[in-house]
């Protein structure tokens, strides 16, 4: 066989083809087949819920209880009436106040825990700490161990502790639970952001004559800012839909948007075009952010922050 013949450049009446690069290359399309039909089977199962939650959000009551329906304007009539029922008069109001809470107690909750779990993780990256036979390690899994611990658990105390100090139906109570609260996870995510760092960069900063804590603030926060946008969004979105405590803690003042959601049934049933609505306005927020803030998440939560 020649040169040619291999190559597969016909000879004559016959043309040769290489058959392992063939089986090969049937192999590879095959395989990017079935990725893409597992992945887009995944992108339905993940997505279909939010259409399905935005959809009944337009429908009438009549629509919603006659069975499952899938196209709008050819298996019912789009509305407003779930949208008006939460948003006109004095359920407005409510409305509004519920968002503007939940946007506030997850916003100052996600500052305080991202300050506090960074200055700790620091600590926990940079130096060596020994409490009796604990080590830097053991602290570490301590904090988060926390996380295991089921609300229910501790939610007597709190509520006795809150009785006491007047934080009950409070913004401020639900902050600072909820910062303690998510607090591990904030520690565990800049522990192996710091610690992904090199060295160098802080003993530099230290002959140039700055102190420990200005080589954290100019040096090692401006590199680890991925991870700190990444920490803040995740606690951002637990706070967001945070439910047991919120339902516990609050009354009229300070309930949030989960709440909000839970009090649409009553006696009367479920008023699942209402719920449907003020949760596509719930999730809506946190799309946004996700979008506008994917690369710094990326980079992040790929960056050594979470294993």
């Amino acid at each position: 066989m020649t040169a040619s013949t291999a190559r597969g450049v016909s000879t004559g009446e016959v043309e040769f083809v290489q058959p392992r690069y063939t089986r090969r290359k049937v192999k590879h399309g095959i395989g990017r087949t079935l990725t893409y039909l597992v992945l887009g089977l995944w992108a339905f199962i993940c997505l279909f819920p939010i259409y399905w939650t935005v959809t009944t959000s337009v429908k009438t009551n009549v629509a919603v209880i006659r069975g499952p329906t899938y196209i709008p304007w050819r298996d019912w009539e789009p509305t407003r009436l779930g949208w008006d029922s939460v948003t006109q008069g004095s359920q407005g109001d409510v409305f509004g106040k519920t968002f503007k809470n939940s946007f506030i107690i997850a916003s100052f909750s996600g500052i305080a825990a991202l300050i506090l779990g960074s200055m700790a993780g620091y600590g926990l990256a940079r130096f060596n700490y020994k409490f009796g036979p604990w080590r830097n390690r053991d602290i570490s899994f301590w904090f988060l161990s926390q996380l295991v611990l089921p609300p229910v658990a501790i939610i007597m105390p709190i509520l006795i502790l809150y009785r006491e100090l007047h934080l009950i139906d409070s913004r401020l109570g639900l902050i600072i639970l909820y910062s303690v609260a998510n607090l591990p996870i904030v520690v565990w995510i800049m522990r192996d952001q710091f610690g992904s760092i090199p060295v160098e960069l802080e003993q530099a900063a230290l002959v140039d004559g700055s102190t420990i804590f200005g080589a954290f603030l100019r040096i090692v926060i401006p590199v680890a800012g991925p991870g700190l946008v990444a920490a803040f969004i995740l606690v951002f979105i637990f706070c967001w839909n945070e439910y047991f405590f919120s339902a516990i803690l609050s009354r009229t003042h300070a309930t949030t948007v989960p709440y909000l959601v839970a009090a649409q049934v009553s006696s009367q049933g479920v008023k699942w075009w209402a719920m449907a609505a003020i949760t596509t306005a719930a999730i809506t927020p946190l799309i946004v952010i996700g979008i506008l803030l994917e690369r710094y998440i990326v980079k992040g939560l790929t960056a050594g922050a979470v294993k």
